[in-house]
């Protein structure tokens, strides 16, 4: 994994390299880019892809102190990181997160040629559903945060129902969540990164205007949509992708919010024939 230095602070990410066209995963919070590896196996071949671990709470190095972390500020994290690894007609694919459409609405998206929008925050599901709410309840409250990251080391909790149960249909593998959690239990600093985000929530109005912003993005974009998802509001899906001008929707059946992981072949497949039906919008 290499590392860059950006405003908020150093950045870890993985580049497969290539001479491909360029896609960037975003994850989601307290979710790694780990939850990405069945794509990426399958793509990284024909495409050069890059990960970047966000300050989102599973990050391994803490941000600086007094770093900006609120939404606004993780879409010019998104843009710096663009910026200074010279990534060009970027594909942005995204789970969980709304970070693309944050960038789009604050102008940042210069360097994005194609969007792929995986059960992700939209509109006013910010954060998304029950898990995302109790989160920031937990965020509240003094040693909210290191209490829900212990709690998390226990199977029970990571299939609670209204919770973790609820972003995958299938369990994902212990070792991989370890490494979600692992280091918000271990670090004062990333949980006040983690905090910094999740409190810095807008009103309703004003992620709306956020969202409506996002008519601007010209470009070719993918909605994916899980058809048994708890978290994103099923008329989500149909509605941000006739907020694009080039918008489309596919429907992945037998899966919750995280597709990478419920059904990663079928994900996979849509992205594919995606960016082969769009080639010509990449210069």
């Amino acid at each position: 994994m290499a590392e860059i230095e950006l405003s908020a602070g150093t950045i870890e990410y993985t580049d497969t390299g290539g001479d491909g066209p360029v896609l960037v995963f975003l994850h989601g919070v307290m979710v790694a880019p780990t939850e990405w590896r069945h794509v990426v196996a399958e793509l990284a071949g024909e495409y050069r892809c890059v990960l970047p671990h966000l300050p989102l709470g599973s990050h391994r190095r803490p941000m600086r102190p007094g770093a900006d972390l609120s939404h606004a500020a993780m879409a010019g994290l998104i843009r710096e990181f663009l910026e200074r690894l010279d990534l060009r007609d970027v594909t942005l694919v995204q789970n969980d997160w709304g970070g693309a459409q944050l960038l789009v609405a604050h102008g940042g998206a210069e360097r994005v040629a194609r969007m792929v929008l995986v059960a992700c925050e939209a509109f006013d599901n910010y954060p998304p559903g029950i898990a995302g709410r109790l989160l920031v309840a937990t965020a509240r409250v003094p040693g909210g945060l290191a209490l829900l990251a212990q709690l998390q080391r226990f199977r029970a909790v990571r299939r609670a129902p209204g919770g973790w149960g609820w972003m995958s249909k299938r369990p994902v593998p212990a070792a991989v969540m370890d490494e979600w959690f692992r280091p918000a239990r271990e670090q004062a600093g990333v949980r006040r990164d983690l905090a910094a985000y999740g409190l810095s929530t807008p009103p309703r109005e004003v992620l709306l205007d956020w969202a409506e912003r996002n008519r601007s993005f010209e470009g070719p974009v993918l909605v994916v949509w899980a058809a048994e998802d708890r978290i994103m509001p099923a008329d989500h899906g149909p509605r941000l992708a006739a907020l694009y001008p080039q918008g489309r929707l596919v429907t992945i059946p037998d899966s919750y919010t995280l597709v990478p992981e419920d059904q990663p072949a079928a994900l996979t497949s849509a992205i594919r024939s995606f960016l082969s039906e769009t080639r010509a919008a990449v210069r």
